[in-house]
């Protein structure tokens, strides 16, 4: 008899092995949540409000930071200097064979190295980071602290801050339910919806907005969730046949499956990534008085902006699939184990093959991937700017991709101990 699913949600609570890695995952979070709302010392709250307020690069930093940043709290940097490193040594395991060495041929070990040297790299880009946004905030007199002293007391604040922030992610990841940095940036953006309520009923009560509006949002934030799962499940199965092969008495092979690739192989990666570079480099640029020129231009929602932010996507896209999926290896495999894709031969054409449709299909995920990502910039009301970041752009991918995977490790736990898992 098949469980609803509700008993099937139920089932994770009844396995004390798993029920507890929910628990811990949510204690961690919780953990998280209340740093938020621990204030770095001297910071002028009137003065940050009317400056987040103004709609600058400030406020998509603050998207990843949990809104962190909006209160100037110990977790102001989020997890934005690990992500920034892990983009940094991944791109320079392409460029440099010693690192590519690593990751490719040395297993497990060279692994570990590759994720020490990202830790080392995310302390000083934490830092170089705090020190440039504390001194900028302090010119627009943010922060009221005196002295160079103070700048570094802060700047070893957030630094610490952003570092727990990592340790956090890494033993969610280790002992909780896994994905610990996607989970606490996933946590960071669904929290806005409570405020985002607030905010709207407080609007309808007093007249300022219709309530029909909210209501016409949230069908097409409901739409625009669909179609992003169905681009995330969506897949494009290469049949392949297997040759019938006699080994002793038995007969093996002579059955036909397929290969399953994803339209979006990358998930939230090629949002975050794209995120994470274009807010360095325009972060960098307001610290320094002769790159405000450049600043300006590369405000969200320019032009630049938006061009640059699309294209990032669509490169990480391409980027990430050759990280993370190599034809040559899979067509290796295919002619291993007496396997061949009808009409092509095995070998190096099966590898073409694969890697033809591999870019087609990309192209189409990518270009879906920069079209939501950039359709926040085109929706400029204020009054519905809160849930904006939750139900478009990269609030909504990476929601739905981090939720998504999440269920799919509880599921695959649950169906190891003999339970029915959550999807059909």
């Amino acid at each position: 008899m098949t469980e609803s699913a509700a008993a099937r949600f139920f089932n994770i609570f009844r396995i004390p092995e798993l029920r507890n890695k929910v628990l811990f995952t949510l204690l961690m979070i919780g953990i998280y949540r209340i740093g938020i709302f621990i204030p770095v010392s001297g910071v002028n709250m009137k003065s940050l409000e009317a400056l987040m307020g103004q709609g600058t690069l400030l406020n998509m930093f603050d998207l990843f930071a949990g809104g962190g940043l909006s209160s100037f709290s110990i977790f102001a940097m989020g997890v934005i200097p690990y992500i920034n490193a892990s983009i940094i040594i991944q791109l320079l395991t392409v460029v440099i064979p010693a690192l590519e060495k690593l990751a490719k041929e040395e297993g497990e070990a060279g692994r570990r190295k590759l994720t020490q040297y990202t830790k080392y790299l995310s302390v000083v880009l934490a830092f170089v980071e705090a020190f440039g946004m504390s001194t900028w905030l302090r010119n627009l007199g943010v922060l009221e602290g005196i002295g160079l002293f103070y700048l570094i007391n802060v700047s070893v604040t957030l630094t610490a801050g952003s570092l727990l922030l990592m340790w956090i992610g890494e033993i969610i990841t280790e002992y909780g339910a896994g994905n610990g940095v996607s989970l606490i940036i996933f946590s960071g953006i669904v929290s806005r919806i409570p405020g985002g309520l607030f905010q709207s009923g407080r609007l309808i009560s007093v007249g300022q907005m219709n309530p029909i509006i909210p209501i016409l949002f949230l069908i097409v934030g409901i739409g625009v969730f669909i179609a992003v799962i169905y681009m995330n499940e969506a897949q494009r199965k290469i049949p392949i046949q297997y040759a019938k092969r006699v080994v002793g008495r038995r007969m093996y092979g002579g059955q036909s499956t397929y290969l399953p690739l994803r339209i979006n192989q990358g998930g939230v990666m090629p949002i975050i990534f794209a995120n994470s570079v274009l807010l360095f480099p325009s972060t960098l640029a307001q610290f320094v008085p002769s790159m405000k020129g450049f600043a300006n231009v590369l405000a969200p929602g320019s032009a630049l902006y938006i061009t640059l932010y699309a294209l990032l996507i669509i490169f990480f896209t391409y980027f990430y699939s050759s990280i993370a999926f190599n034809p040559e290896e899979v067509a290796d495999n295919i002619k291993k184990y007496g396997g061949f894709i009808p009409g092509i031969r095995p070998g190096k054409y099966t590898a073409e093959y694969i890697n033809d449709i591999n870019i087609r299909i990309n192209f189409v995920g990518a270009i879906f991937l920069a079209a939501l990502a950039i359709s926040p910039s085109f929706i400029r009301s204020s009054q519905i700017s809160a849930f904006t970041s939750v139900f478009f752009g990269s609030g909504v991918l990476i929601v739905v991709g981090v939720a998504i995977e999440t269920v799919r490790q509880l599921e695959s736990q649950l169906i190891m101990r003999h339970y029915e898992g959550f999807l059909k």
